[in-house]
């Protein structure tokens, strides 16, 4: 071996294709044992994340679709819930004029039954009073014209 000494940085002789096929022994090295296995494992990996975003859409798909249902049955309970109220109101308006009629059939009844004991009373009453007004009557014109009036 012959030692050339120049200034350049590289020398074209025996190291140099020694190095070249060192460096091309160490890339296919690396290349078997490092690439390959980072490759699979990249791809697995972008693999994996390519599933979990479609089912992410999946499941954005599902929530969407749950959702419109969920809309669709809170306002089909709320038209329930306005009709529901509505008969209610119009069957408790009704329950409510029937009692009130009832309430006015009764109280007319009652008012009459007192109409009838009052004036049965009063009939009693004037009775009463008009044979105590006579006795009364006679008592003072006996008393006025002081002799004794027949009865």
């Amino acid at each position: 071996m012959e030692i050339i000494s120049t200034i350049a940085l590289i020398t074209i002789n025996e190291t140099l294709v020694i190095q070249i096929i060192s460096f091309l022994i160490f890339m296919f090295i690396m290349k078997r044992i490092m690439y390959r296995p980072l490759n699979s494992v990249m791809e697995e990996r972008d693999a994996y994340i390519v599933g979990i975003k479609q089912d992410i859409s999946v499941n954005k798909k599902k929530v969407a679709q749950l959702t419109d249902q969920l809309n669709e049955r809170e306002v089909k309970v709320i038209k329930e819930a306005f009709a529901l109220k509505t008969q209610l109101e119009e069957s408790s308006k009704k329950e409510a004029s029937e009692i009130s009629e009832s309430a006015r059939k009764e109280i007319s009844g009652l008012k009459e039954t007192a109409q009838k004991e009052v004036d049965a009373k009063m009939s009693e009453a004037k009775k009463y009073l008009k044979e105590e007004s006579e006795i009364l009557a006679t008592n003072i014109m006996e008393k006025i014209l002081d002799r004794r009036l027949a009865r």
